[in-house]
C-alpha cells in the first residue's frame, strides 16, 4: 500500500473528533465523571461530580451513592490524564473543560492503543498473507470496521478488542516458540484487564483460553510434558490476571457490597433493568430478530456497514482446509470459529434495542480483528488473474466498508429511529455543511475546509484500497476493465440498498435537525477548544 494511505489513516485517527456536548454522551461521561471524582474528591461515587459538573446517564445507585454502571478500568486509566490536564489548566477544581477532557482521554486511551493494535495485526497477518493483502486488510480494518468508530469514543468496546488481540498475539508468538514462557504473564494481564474494561469481554477471554489449551496440548513431546507445560502456563497467566481480578472484586465490594455484584444489578434507570436480567448480564436464548438486525440491519448491521467482513465466512472454510494440512493452523481455525459462534450467540441473545445511539453493533467490536485472517485468505485466492470479476467485487467490498463505516463514524452518534446512517443522516448533514469536528478546526482551519480534508482522506484511502486489491501484480496500476465493471456494480448494489432503505420520513428529518442543533462545529461557527474559566 502507498505510504500516503497509511498517513491518511493515521491522520483520521489523530484528528477526527466526533463529539457534541449537548448529547451528554452517557457511556463516555459516566466514566469521566468517576475520573473527576477520584481526582477531585478522592471518592468512587460520583455524587460530587454530578453536583459540580452536571448530570450524566448510564448510572447505578447503591445506598444513595451514584456510580457508573460500567466496568471501571477506563475510569481509573483516565486518572493520570485528568490530573495532568488539571495541572496544565491551573490546578483548581474546574480547570479542565469537558471538550479537552474527552479529546485527550480518547487520544491517549483509545486512539493510540488502537494504532498499536494495527501494528500487531499487520505483523500477524504478514505471517500468512502477502504484504499487499496484509496491508490492505489492516487498513480496511482500521477505517472500515467498528475499530474506527469506537477508537474515537471513550468507551470500552475497542479497548476490549485491543486487549483481546494483544493477549492472542502473545499466545501466538509463544506457540511459535518466539517468546519465553514468562510471556504468559502478559497474556493473563490482558485477559484480566479485558474483564475489568468490559464485563462481556469474558466471552473473548474464553476464546483465548481455548486457543492456549489447543496450542499447548498439541505441541511436541510426551503427554506428561505437555500437561506440565499447560500447568505452568496456567499458573503464570493466573498470576498476570490476579491484580486486575482482585482490583475488580475490591471495586465491586466497595461500590455494590459484594465482590461479584456489578452495577447492572443497581441501575438508576429502571427502564433499562429488564435488558440485564436473566442469563449472564442479560444474555438469554437466541432471538431471530436480534440476529438479523445485528448483522444485516440497514441502520447498524455489521455486514451492512462492513461488507468486506462477509468474506470471513468462505475464508473460514479456507482456513479449515489449510488447517488439515498444517497443525499450527488448527488452533487458529478453532479460535476463530469459536469466537464467531460465541459472539453470534451473544448478539442474538441480547436485546437489540439496548445498543443505543451508536455506530454498528458495538458489542461485536472485540470479534472483528479475529475475522481478518479468513478475509485475507479469500483476498489472496481471488488475486488469481483468471478471476478479475471476483477480484473487483472483493476489492470494492473493502473500499465500500471504508466509505460506509467512515461516513457513519463522522457522526458516531446514530439515533435509534433513523432509517440509515448514510443517506438518512450523514449525507444531509454533510451537504448542509455539518462536517465532523476535528483537530484542524481547533487549530483555526475553517470548519468546511477541515471537514472536506477529512472527507478527502477517507475517500483517498478507499480508492487506494480498490486499486491495490484490484490489480494482480506490483507492476503498473492499471486495472482490467472487468475489475472496474465488477467494482462499480458492487458499489451500485451496496449504495442502492442503502438508498432504498432510507425512508426520508419525519424521524429522519428530526434526527438531522436535532444533530444540527447540538453540532459542536456548525457551519461558519467558531469553537474554543479550551475556554478559560475563573477559579
Amino acid at each position: 500500500m502507498p505510504r500516503t494511505a497509511w498517513a491518511a489513516m493515521a491522520a483520521l485517527y489523530l484528528l477526527l473528533f466526533p463529539y457534541h456536548p449537548g448529547l451528554r454522551s452517557p457511556n463516555e461521561l459516566c466514566r469521566l465523571w468517576q475520573t473527576r471524582a477520584l481526582v477531585e474528591y478522592g471518592t468512587l461515587d460520583i455524587n460530587g461530580a454530578l453536583r459540580d459538573y452536571g448530570p450524566v446517564g448510564d448510572l447505578s445507585v447503591k445506598d444513595g451513592k451514584y456510580y457508573p454502571s460500567k466496568a471501571p478500568l477506563l475510569s481509573f486509566a483516565a486518572v493520570p490524564v485528568y490530573a495532568a490536564l488539571r495541572a496544565v489548566g491551573g490546578g483548581y477544581r474546574y480547570a479542565v473543560p469537558e471538550v479537552p477532557l474527552v479529546f485527550f482521554t480518547r487520544l491517549l486511551l483509545t486512539v493510540l492503543p488502537t494504532l498499536g493494535l494495527l501494528w500487531l495485526v499487520r505483523r500477524f497477518l504478514g505471517a500468512y498473507l502477502s504484504a499487499r493483502v496484509a496491508d490492505a486488510v489492516t487498513l480496511t480494518y482500521a477505517l472500515g470496521t467498528l475499530a474506527f468508530s469506537y477508537s474515537l469514543l471513550f468507551m470500552s468496546h475497542q479497548t476490549t478488542a485491543v486487549l483481546l488481540f494483544a493477549g492472542f498475539y502473545a499466545l501466538w508468538r509463544l506457540a511459535r516458540g518466539e517468546w519465553r514462557e514468562r510471556g504468559y504473564l502478559g497474556v493473563g494481564a490482558c485477559a484480566g484487564a479485558t474483564v475489568a474494561a468490559e464485563y462481556t469481554g469474558a466471552l473473548g477471554v474464553l476464546g483465548l483460553i481455548l486457543y492456549a489449551v489447543l496450542t499447548l496440548l498439541s505441541g511436541e513431546g510426551p503427554w506428561t510434558v505437555r500437561a506440565r507445560r499447560l500447568a505452568r502456563a496456567t499458573g503464570l497467566a493466573a498470576l498476570g490476571a490476579l491484580p486486575f481480578v482482585v482490583g475488580l472484586m475490591l471495586y465491586h465490594q466497595a461500590t455494590f457490597g459484594h465482590p461479584l455484584e456489578t452495577g447492572y444489578k443497581h441501575l438508576n434507570d429502571s427502564a433499562y433493568q429488564p435488558w440485564h436480567l436473566g442469563g449472564f448480564l442479560g444474555i438469554r436464548t437466541p432471538d431471530p430478530r436480534a440476529f438479523a438486525l445485528s448483522f444485516f440491519s440497514p441502520l447498524r448491521g455489521l455486514f451492512t456497514l462492513s461488507p468486506f467482513l462477509l468474506l470471513a465466512l468462505p475464508g473460514l472454510a479456507l482456513l479449515k482446509r489449510q488447517a488439515r494440512e498444517s497443525a499450527s493452523l488448527r488452533p487458529l481455525f478453532w479460535l476463530t470459529a469459536a469466537l464467531l459462534a460465541g459472539y453470534t450467540y451473544f448478539t442474538s441473545s441480547f436485546s437489540y434495542d439496548s445498543w443505543g445511539w451508536t455506530t454498528g453493533p458495538r458489542h461485536l467490536t472485540g470479534l472483528v480483528p479475529f475475522l481478518l485472517l479468513p478475509v485475507g485468505l479469500v483476498l489472496e485466492r481471488v488475486r488469481d488473474t483468471s478471476r478479475p470479476f471476483t477480484r473487483g467485487i472483493a476489492a470494492m467490498a473493502c473500499a465500500t466498508s471504508v466509505l460506509f463505516t467512515g461516513l457513519a463514524t463522522f457522526i458516531n452518534y446514530i439515533p435509534d429511529d433513523v432509517s440509515t446512517p448514510l443517506f438518512g443522516l450523514a449525507e444531509p448533514l454533510l451537504t448542509a455543511g455539518y462536517f465532523p469536528p476535528s483537530g484542524l478546526g481547533f487549530l483555526g482551519v475553517p470548519t468546511q475546509a477541515a471537514g472536506l480534508a477529512m472527507l478527502a482522506l477517507l475517500v483517498g484511502v478507499a480508492v487506494s484500497l480498490f486499486i491495490e486489491l484490484g490489480r494482480t501484480s506490483d507492476a503498473g496500476r492499471r486495472l482490467a476493465p472487468s475489475v472496474w465493471l465488477a467494482g462499480l456494480i458492487t458499489l451500485g448494489l451496496l449504495a442502492g440498498a442503502q438508498v432504498l432503505a432510507t425512508r426520508g420520513d419525519t424521524a429522519d428529518r428530526n434526527a438531522v435537525r436535532f444533530l444540527q442543533s447540538v453540532w459542536l462545529t456548525p457551519p461558519h461557527g467558531a469553537v474554543s477548544f479550551w475556554p478559560r474559566t475563573g477559579e
